[in-house]
């Protein structure tokens, strides 16, 4: 054991810095490291122990005046803790920090760490005020004798770390001061007094565990928790006597003794820690042979903070930290929103149910596979009734990664949130056709029966066409191809230029049936419906100077292009809309966050559901019967593994391609979850045809919504959907069927499906949409 200290003291002695004012290599440095510290000793007794009145003599009198104007009062905030996002089961999906930092009570700390850090740190820490008298005499003499030594307790030294912390929740990082160095006389007495004023507010108990909690161990550790995990792979309460005196020793000097680069000197450290701790008889002599003979190793587990560290579902953490960033609530500026979260030991439930997010999560990274020319795929569930968001899922990494497609931005939600903020969004895609049951829905919401035939072989909508539109915007754009620079309206096949009934043109996704729907209704009638379920654009709309003008901007349904998908809107904002015809036409916002809790557990703002009706509940169900057909017999019964009512259970979705089949979609829905599936072009603006191209080792010479998110779509509610309920929709009324309903065997095997849509390349675009650009032709 005498070598051990020896061999410790050298170490000890090796790592301290030397003031070069009091420099005692010489017997000038000496003598002036005594008066030094002799007269910060001397102040102190005077103020302690000496009432002002009865001194005599200026200098006295002045000591005492310094001392007395010091604060004696310190405000104890709680440290820096770690925010942690949980999933709804309580999962943690991140940890948000300044400063990797979890507190833990004193009786969740092993006692061998309590024992070790008072024995190496400040021995008669149980019997001395705050300031250990007898320590700065010792202090004074070893400094004068050249060994320069410190003789702060743990109750100073808890002061200077409260202090340092609050200067850095302050951003005034350049005012603190370390222990050891950059302290002046005025310093030093003012945490004395501090110390003993904190003493008569607080047991030994509440500062050692205060202590514990606050004390920087490494840039990726701070308290004893976080050091535990980190260098050790365990908790506080766990650590063995080896493992806590070299925690306990790591405190004099984090770098030096850092036992991950300087192994040899953390292990002389250590034993000098047990050697202190054998000689006060806080460890047996047996307890000290073993513990030295431990080797020094670790097992480190590296500090992941942030949402590219998150556990799962990355871009739904970074969605849920920019909602608290642009929350009010939680700073008067973005800057302090940011410190609140990262600072304020926040625990975040979230709506994410980490099964379906697995599932998600698989479909996407299965969909591309390999992926080299970067093509997206997406998938984000809500609940109907409640908005709750249940998954979130893209097939990129946030950290690049070698052979992976990494980004940063989410797929699946817009840009910008309704008061201008940055939500860190793409911005959505080209919805294509899953815009089309709008127009459907406001077809019976005018009482019009979807068996009602109509003239689908209209493909000339021309500049005086006679829409009918009570709103007051305009109608903007026309399909004729005897004006220069338009084209009529088509189709993918040449088959469907003919009478058919509107469900028909639905179930088969029939451009010119819808345009004939619209063309019987009120086109503000549908603007109302697209409004009411929370449809807008992804991107924001800005004036020449590029200024925002509106950050979610309404989709203008008279605006012609609009009917068959043409504004870009995100997964999400689809999935929300779809979720109201599965809620019997009620419309909730999608929401993230069930609770904020600080550190204290006090309830903070959180998101709580905001729905609303929206649609008619007989237009819900109209919707609802005509999405299945879609599945049952339509474009989507092409989609293989097949889904269906028929085959498996109530379920209803749309399809959808833009013109270039750039961007792909199933959107559909249970009456218990309501999913959007999307594959596409993701990049810069989206100009790239998905054509002639290879997806997983398969060309396709176009793509269509039922070839690859299709699969998407099917193959993650197979698995999901039956747990949050599969019950049959509500059958519309007979004046909306046209006839008497037929009753569903939801066990019966698909029919054979009618003919659905080529995947050719159709014709790139026909009419004026408004911008003297092209009008989307969706081709699914």
């Amino acid at each position: 054991m005498t070598e051990s200290l020896a061999l410790a003291g050298k170490v000890e002695n090796m790592v301290t810095r030397k003031n070069p004012l009091f420099d005692t290599a010489t017997t000038l440095g000496k003598i002036l490291g005594f008066l030094g510290v002799s007269a910060i000793c001397g102040v102190l007794v005077a103020g302690l122990l000496v009432p002002a009145a009865a001194v005599s003599g200026s200098a006295a009198s002045g000591s005492i005046q310094f001392f007395d104007t010091l604060p004696a009062e310190l405000q104890v905030d709680p440290p820096s803790q770690n925010t942690t996002i949980l999933a709804k089961d309580g999962t943690p999906i991140a940890s948000i920090y300044a400063e990797n930092r979890t507190k833990v009570p004193l009786d969740s700390m092993s006692p061998f760490i309590k024992d070790a850090v008072i024995a190496i740190e400040d021995s008669r820490f149980y019997e001395h005020g705050g300031i250990d008298t007898t320590g700065i005499m010792r202090a004074i003499v070893s400094t004068a004798r050249g060994n320069k030594q410190g003789a702060s307790t743990i109750t100073q030294q808890y002061v200077n770390n409260v202090i340092n912390e609050s200067l850095v929740a302050s951003d005034r990082e350049e005012d603190v001061k370390l222990n050891g160095g950059g302290k002046g006389v005025g310093d030093k007495l003012r945490e004395m007094k501090l110390a003993i004023a904190l003493e008569k507010k607080f047991s030994k108990e509440q500062i050692l565990e205060g202590y514990l909690n606050i004390v920087f161990f490494n840039r990726d550790a701070y308290g004893i928790e976080a050091a535990s995990k980190f260098f050790f792979s365990t908790t506080a309460k766990d650590l063995t006597l080896p493992q806590a005196a070299l925690l306990a020793g790591l405190v004099n000097s984090p770098s030096a003794f850092d036992p991950i680069a300087n192994p040899d000197n953390a292990q002389k450290r250590r034993d000098l820690v047990l050697a202190a701790m054998v000689n006060q008889g806080k460890i047996t002599q047996a307890e000290y042979d073993e513990a030295v003979a431990t080797p020094v190793t670790t097992k480190v587990t590296p500090a992941r903070q942030g949402c590219a560290y998150a556990t799962m579902a990355p871009y739904f953490c970074d969605y849920v930290l920019h909602l608290l960033f642009n929350n009010p609530a939680y700073g008067d500026t973005t800057e302090e929103r940011i410190k609140r979260v990262q600072r304020g030991g926040l625990t975040i439930q979230t709506t994410l149910d980490p099964t379906a997010q697995t599932v998600a999560q698989q479909q996407v990274d299965a969909t591309a596979g390999a992926n080299p020319d970067k093509w997206g795929a997406s998938i984000t569930s809500v609940q109907p009734g409640t908005g709750q968001i249940v998954s979130m899922a893209q097939n990129t990494v946030w950290l690049p990664q070698e052979g992976k497609f990494d980004q940063t931005q989410n797929f699946n939600v817009d840009v910008l949130d309704a008061n201008g903020n940055d939500l860190n969004g793409i911005g959505g895609f080209q919805p294509g056709s899953t815009m089309k049951p709008f127009t459907f829905a406001q077809w019976l919401n005018e009482g019009k029966s979807m068996n009602q035939n109509i003239n689908a072989s209209v493909r000339r909508y021309g500049v005086n066409f006679p829409w009918r539109n009570t709103c007051s915007t305009p109608v903007n754009g026309f399909y004729d191809r005897n004006v220069a620079g338009s084209f009529d309206l088509q189709n993918s096949d040449e088959g469907y230029y003919r009478n058919m009934t509107v469900l028909y043109g639905l179930m088969n996704s029939i451009n010119t049936a819808t345009f004939a729907s619209a063309a019987q209704v009120d086109l503000c009638g549908i603007q109302g419906i697209v409004d009411a379920t929370g449809i807008h654009g992804g991107l924001p709309s800005r004036d020449d100077t590029g200024k925002v003008t509106d950050p979610n901007p309404k989709v203008p349904m008279t605006t012609l292009s609009n009917l068959i998908g043409a504004t870009q809107t995100a997964p999400l904002t689809m999935a929300a809309a779809f979720a109201t015809f599965a809620a019997d036409g009620k419309y909730c916002e999608p929401i993230a966050i069930t609770s904020v809790k600080d550190q204290s557990g006090a309830e903070l703002p959180a998101q709580s559901s905001n729905c609303k009706d929206a649609v008619k509940p007989e237009v819900a169900r109209g919707v609802a019967y005509a999405m299945q057909e879609v599945l049952n017999a339509g474009s989507g019964s092409l989609i293989r593994p097949s889904l269906s009512t028929k085959g498996n259970f109530p379920v209803a979705a749309k399809t959808g391609t833009n013109d270039s089949n750039g961007s792909t979609w199933v959107v559909g829905y249970t009456t218990g979850l309501a999913t959007a599936s999307w594959f596409g072009d993701p990049l810069d603006n989206q100009l790239r045809p998905g054509r002639n191209l290879t997806v997983n080792g398969k060309f396709y010479p176009a793509i269509d919504g039922y070839m690859i998110a299709g699969p998407q779509f099917t193959n993650y509610m197979l698995s999901v959907a039956p747990a949050y309920g599969t019950n049959p929709f509500q059958q519309p009324p007979s004046n909306l069927l046209g006839t008497a309903a037929p009753q569903r065997n939801t066990t019966q095997a698909p029919t054979t499906p009618n003919p659905a849509p080529s995947s050719g390349n159709g014709n790139g675009g026909n009419g004026n949409n408004g911008n003297n650009g092209n009008g989307n032709n969706d081709k699914d």
